[in-house]
């Protein structure tokens, strides 16, 4: 024995195996946390430009663990990330901002310590920032998310105005829906919205309000003159309601962090119902049902994400009198073919094959990436199902119209119109319906998807099944306050 050990002070420490258990098992967490703090690695960088706002998303091996910091003047984000070393991952954010993105004018990245990479987000408005993490899903590891909208939202109506001016100033010589002559009857209603707007010191327009069933059309104002003798100038008519403008949601599905399904080539169906979704916006814009002009308002004009209840908001707060969701079906077997149309259903899936795809498409805000904490109660009730009777009735007539257009050169997967519980087609007011164009994982409709030629017959299917719809179901009278 030691002279220490027999010292009457000394007592030897003996740990008991549930010590030792407990000992482990705090290394074990201490070491969890050091691969989450410490061990992160960055796996690829993305940034999504959009007018409704802009995201960067960070993907990484590990959680990242992140504090921010909102900087009024000049604007912009502060975001120190702990555990990371900066790498050519993340300098490539730098390079990834678009000088069009309407949100970021520029992105810094820099070592702010040892341990912390400090990331600056440049602004070119005043944003309200959304930072939030996502957990692995689909082909995604974990992400750290930052959505920049911009302090003054922009407005749907808003958006179809300035889309209107534009096509105004593509044709100097007689702008669409301005009638030529003061005397002569106005093309399209929205030329007096448009007028108003182009004048100097012209107020915004005013949301609309949500839908009502009908609707007297308001008396016009009779033209202001001057008086005999009087030097005093006639002022503008007063702002009036427009009445029977039919708009049509067009709903590319997708988009952003969400590719969709993806063909055997690498296509993404993100970008072909984009293209189709354009073609048929055209088709659109250039018609008229019954003397009224038609105008199509798209959920996304880009490749960005759009969570699926937002898509139904937008669509009821610019009082569109359809809902066209556009996409292209994949399955676990590449022989699978076929276009299909649905529409909601109040009892279940018609189908098995229908209740596994509304499954799979409802499943776009897991991949998209959503912060459901940001989520308010509008955009929440959205996902609720809220349809009438009267809605899914209206909705299976433009299904079967536009089923029998696009059966007229294409091969239907089911001869009817299928329903099913998706997400996206819950508008408790407006006629909705899906479209899967193809099966984007059969080779051969792969290919035609691909093909322009294809997307302009299937653009001019279903603008001839919108027609067709209307013709037989003319839409209620509607006046629009803008």
């Amino acid at each position: 024995m030691s002279e220490d050990a027999a010292h009457p002070l000394f007592t030897a420490y003996r740990p008991n195996r549930r010590t030792l258990l407990q000992a482990g098992s705090l290394a074990l967490l201490l070491a969890g946390k050091q691969q989450i703090a410490f061990g992160a690695s960055i796996m690829a960088v993305r940034v999504w430009p959009a007018e409704d706002y802009s995201r960067v998303t960070l993907e990484s091996d590990v959680p990242l663990v992140a504090k921010q910091t909102l900087i009024q003047s000049p604007p912009r984000l502060a975001v120190d990330i702990e555990g990371l070393q900066l790498n050519s991952a993340l300098k490539e954010l730098v390079a990834k901002v678009r000088p069009d993105d309407p949100n970021i004018a520029a992105i810094r990245v820099g070592q702010n310590s040892p341990n912390v990479v400090r990331l600056v987000i440049d602004l070119k408005q005043d944003a309200v920032p959304q930072v939030f993490s996502l957990k692995p899903v689909a082909s995604y590891q974990h992400r750290l998310v930052f959505d920049l909208y911009p302090s003054k939202p922009v407005d749907p109506l808003e958006a179809l105005i300035q889309e209107r001016l534009r096509d105004a100033s593509s044709h100097p010589d007689l702008p669409p829906g301005l009638s030529p002559s003061p005397s002569a009857p106005a093309q399209d209603p929205l030329g007096d919205l448009i007028a108003k707007h182009s004048q100097p010191n012209a107020a915004p327009p005013t949301p609309a309000a949500p839908a009502t069933s009908t609707a007297t059309a308001p008396t016009p104002a009779a033209p202001a003159s001057k008086t005999p003798g009087s030097s005093m100038t006639a002022s503008p008519a007063p702002a009036r309601k427009t009445d029977r403008i039919i708009i049509v949601a067009l709903d590319p599905g997708h988009g952003g962090e969400d590719p969709g399904a993806v063909g055997p080539k690498g296509t993404y169906e993100k970008d072909v119902v984009l293209k189709i979704a354009k073609l048929l916006r055209d088709r659109i814009n250039k018609s008229t049902v019954n003397g009224s002009p038609m105008r199509a308002y798209m959920t996304r004009d880009g490749d960005f994400f759009v969570p699926l209840g937002v898509r139904v908001q937008k669509a009821r707060r610019v009082q569109a009198d359809l809902f066209i969701s556009i996409h292209a079906d994949a399955f676990t077997r590449p022989s699978a073919a076929g276009a299909s149309v649905y529409a909601l259903s109040h009892k279940g899936a018609s189908s098995t094959a229908a209740r596994w795809l509304a499954d799979k498409e409802n499943q776009a805000d897991l991949v998209g990436g959503l912060n459901v904490r940001s989520q308010d109660k509008g955009v929440q009730e959205m996902l609720l199902d809220m349809s009438t009777t009267a809605q899914i009735n209206d909705s299976l007539k433009l299904g079967t119209a536009l089923l029998t257009q696009i059966g007229d050169f294409a091969r239907l997967h089911k001869p009817r119109v299928e329903q099913a519980g998706f997400a996206v087609l819950k508008a408790p007011d407006i006629p909705s319906v899906l479209i899967e164009t193809a099966f984007i994982s059969n080779p051969d409709e792969e290919q035609k998807l691909r093909s322009p030629t294809y997307q302009v017959k299937l653009a001019d299917a279903m603008m001839d099944g919108i027609r067709q719809y209307f013709i037989k179901n003319p839409p209620l009278a509607r006046s629009r306050t803008v």
